[in-house]
């Protein structure tokens, strides 16, 4: 790049845990930043694996410690150029409790989570439990989804 090329943006990257139990409930966290209700998760440390970081944010949010089983989707805040990689666990220890990041921590039905998260954080946990689907790829704004593609 020359002096004259403007320098290109940067994007931050996070990982979130769709936590299954054996009853296909989903850990959900209330956020005591914003009150919203998601999937736990957070930015990805420069150290860390993308599996490493799941397993990190989930207990740090929720109490638990999950195995991580695969990656369901991608997603990009196009309004604050976060890049989100969701990957499906399940859980193998701890209890689920209030930490320092999350005021609430609860297994959520599928139905439970339409009707408490918004649709740019509902539809990670809807495309993590399509069972073998392809990787989602999908854009938002940070409340709705304005892009979908599920390559076939």
């Amino acid at each position: 790049m020359t002096a004259t090329t403007a320098t290109p943006p940067r994007h931050s990257v996070s990982v979130a845990g769709v936590v299954v139990n054996e009853n296909g409930r989903v850990l959900a966290i209330r956020r005591r930043d914003n009150g919203q209700w998601q999937a736990p998760g957070g930015v990805l440390e420069l150290q860390e694996t993308f599996e490493q970081g799941v397993r990190r944010e989930v207990l740090e949010e929720t109490g638990v410690t999950v195995e991580v089983d695969r990656l369901t989707g991608v997603y990009k805040n196009l309004r604050l150029g976060v890049v989100a990689l969701v990957f499906r666990c399940r859980p193998i220890a701890g209890t689920p409790q209030p930490t320092a990041e999350s005021s609430e921590v609860r297994w959520l039905t599928e139905s439970d989570v339409q009707q408490s998260m918004s649709p740019a954080f509902a539809v990670r946990v809807t495309d993590a439990l399509a069972g073998d689907a392809p990787v989602a790829f999908r854009a938002h704004d940070g409340v709705n989804l304005i892009s979908s593609q599920i390559p076939t």
